[in-house]
């Protein structure tokens, strides 16, 4: 991986970056109920269930939240079968010019996903299985 999994700098703002409990910030709890949290501006990552020290990507902000959601919503319309979904990744790797194990939307920043976003809009109603 490309990306600091256990990040001590904001990726966003240069903060400084703690790991803690999601609940004690006012997060609702996923996979390991741990994080990756920016004190100065409040972004966040949460981290992988069986190995809680490891962010599952880079800190996002509240915009980077919803176009990470956005992102998953528009490529689960394009594929079928596991085998399609693999073969989507890469598809969009490409098109966004990046190694194939990188196209992750956690490991995007905002601009990135933006662009994710409009290739996978482009790709009208075409699925893959």
């Amino acid at each position: 991986m490309q990306f600091n999994t256990m990040p001590t700098k904001c990726n966003i703002c240069g903060g400084s970056v703690e790991y803690l409990n999601m609940k004690d910030v006012g997060i609702r709890p996923f996979q390991s109920g741990k994080c990756y949290y920016c004190t100065a501006c409040g972004a966040y990552v949460g981290t992988h269930q069986k190995r809680p020290k490891e962010a599952l990507g880079i800190l996002a902000d509240s915009e980077g939240r919803k176009l990470r959601a956005l992102c998953h919503s528009e490529f689960d319309l394009h594929w079928v079968s596991l085998s399609g979904k693999n073969k989507l990744y890469f598809r969009l790797s490409k098109a966004l010019g990046i190694q194939s194990e990188m196209c992750h939307f956690g490991y995007m920043d905002n601009g990135m996903l933006r662009k994710a976003y409009k290739v996978m809009k482009s790709w009208g109603d075409m699925k893959l299985r």
